[in-house]
């Protein structure tokens, strides 16, 4: 005999489900108009993904239902909104560098762009619940998009990247399989806030099973944020990319990384669990201070920047660590202006490639960029510009993320972390102004060099509203502070 269920579909709340719909109908749209016609202009294209990422952006925010939805798999709280609101203003970003002057391989595939709506639908669903079997399909999601799309890069070393990004992403996965059984077993669920509840009630403070979860766990999401010690695809996967996917590797994913990882240290952060802020200090601690010094050694500007956004990623990974609602602020805060900085950093890379890469040890060699100045007056201003605001130069836009994230700090109690930070943050100005010097001060070493080559009005409305932001911060920094504050206080953070 059948039994009778009935389902109450008001309360499955699919409004929770729609903007992750329409990046998926997106990537399906592309996908059928290249099946119908095969010789539409690969523009199209982008201004299509741009568009449905527009729409997705608007049904976000003209969300008004409840929080909860699908069976109470999804979770759309504040906390969610405005991550998915970053990771679609960024998407949308970054994107749109690919109306540069010259195309590459990869832009002349629809299925680029169709990937590219799966990847933030992927990580869409990662922010937007605390199950962890959803938050492992968006995982994997985005993960298996990126992959591709970094193979697709006509390059030498573009396949090595992305066996490389998938042998660790794989290794991942399993960690963050494994992880959820082991919390499973314990707890009867997969529910983050329901872990939570059960382990309040029970005496798992010594519970050896427990510190495996986390440790499982903590290394997967290690790869997503490229801590150390899994950040070692880092620069690899990075100079195997353009700047443009580069840049965008260095925002996008470790956005909805800092929000899983946000949601599930909070129930050990919240309870005082002392091995688990051990093992996390001492992650936070080494990811800040490892990369710093092995990008002091670097000769090439994109694989610098690389290990500056692990440093990056660390102090804001410092921030879940604190613990407190100032610090969770702080967090989003950080991440908002580093975006627009690497944004913009990552851009003029992306504008001031060309051919003429035999002429020089790497794609962006210091050497390139010696007596920039004299080359191209604008162009070198804007690039220092925003290595001085990465550097946390006062007052460009990074200045303030930092040092409202130490003032978090230091209000915890947290005086040893806000010493390390703001020593590496020294360490860190050595390297961006590095690149300065050799624009600034040094003699062109070799003639003809051109740049801004692959510039379009488009792309360089991009990084002028970038600059400008950079410039200007200081004005919008209290209106940031209290959307987030706004948003945070409506998830209970």
């Amino acid at each position: 005999m059948i039994p009778n269920i009935s389902i109450d579909f008001a309360s499955l709340n699919f409004g929770t489900l729609v903007p992750m719909i329409v990046a998926i109908v997106g990537a399906l749209v592309i996908l059928c108009i290249d099946l119908a016609n095969k010789k539409l202009d690969k523009s199209l294209y982008v201004i299509l993904t741009v568009l449905f990422l527009i729409v997705d952006l608007g049904t976000l925010y003209g969300f008004s239902g409840d929080m909860r939805g699908m069976f109470d798999l999804m979770l759309v709280d504040g906390i969610s909104i405005l991550a998915q609101g970053i990771i679609i203003v960024a998407s949308i970003l970054f994107i749109m560098l690919s109306f540069s002057k010259q195309r590459f391989h990869e832009y002349r595939y629809p299925e680029y762009y169709a990937l590219y709506l799966f990847m933030i639908a992927g990580f869409q669903f990662m922010v937007s619940s605390d199950s962890l079997i959803l938050i492992f399909v968006g995982l994997e999601t985005s993960s298996m998009a990126l992959y591709t799309m970094i193979a697709m890069h006509n390059r030498a070393n573009a396949i090595e990247a992305a066996i490389k990004y998938f042998t660790m992403g794989a290794l991942a996965a399993a960690f963050f399989a494994f992880g959820s059984l082991i919390f499973y077993a314990i707890t009867g669920t997969v529910e983050l806030g329901k872990i939570s509840e059960v382990m309040a009630a029970s005496d798992f403070d010594n519970y050896p099973f427990i510190l495996l979860g986390v440790v499982f766990i903590l290394s997967a999401i290690g790869f997503k944020l490229s801590l150390v010690p899994f950040h070692v695809w880092v620069a690899d996967v990075y100079e195997g990319s353009t700047a443009a996917l580069a840049g965008f590797m260095s925002i996008v994913p470790k956005m909805a990384g800092f929000v899983v990882a946000l949601r599930f240290f909070e129930i050990f952060v919240s309870s005082g669990n002392l091995f688990v802020e051990a093992i996390l200090f001492g992650i936070v601690v080494l990811t800040m201070t490892i990369p710093n010094i092995i990008a002091l050694w670097q000769r090439d500007i994109n694989r610098m920047l690389a290990y500056s956004s692990i440093s990056n990623a660390g102090f804001a990974m410092a921030a879940i660590l604190i613990g407190t609602t100032q610090a969770t602020t702080a967090m989003f805060l950080y991440w908002i202006l580093f975006l627009v900085t690497n944004l913009g950093g990552f851009a003029m890379l992306w504008l001031n490639r060309n051919k003429d890469y035999h002429t020089f040890s790497s794609d962006h060699a210091l050497e390139k960029y010696a007596g920039l100045i004299k080359i191209s007056p604008m162009t070198a201003v804007i690039m220092g510009l925003f290595l001085l605001s990465l550097a946390g130069v006062p007052p460009f836009a990074l200045f303030w993320g930092k040092m409202y994230l130490l003032g978090a700090a230091v209000n915890a109690g947290y005086i040893i972390l806000a010493l390390i930070m703001a020593l590496n943050s020294a360490i860190a100005a050595y390297y961006y102004l590095r690149p300065i010097v050799y624009m600034f001060l040094k003699e062109p070493e070799i003639e003809g060099v051109k740049f801004m080559v692959n510039a379009t009005t488009t792309t360089k409305v991009i990084v002028g509203a970038c600059a400008l932001f950079t410039i200007v911060s200081l004005f919008f920094i209290q209106g940031l502070l209290e959307t987030i504050s706004y948003y945070i206080q409506i998830s209970g953070y």
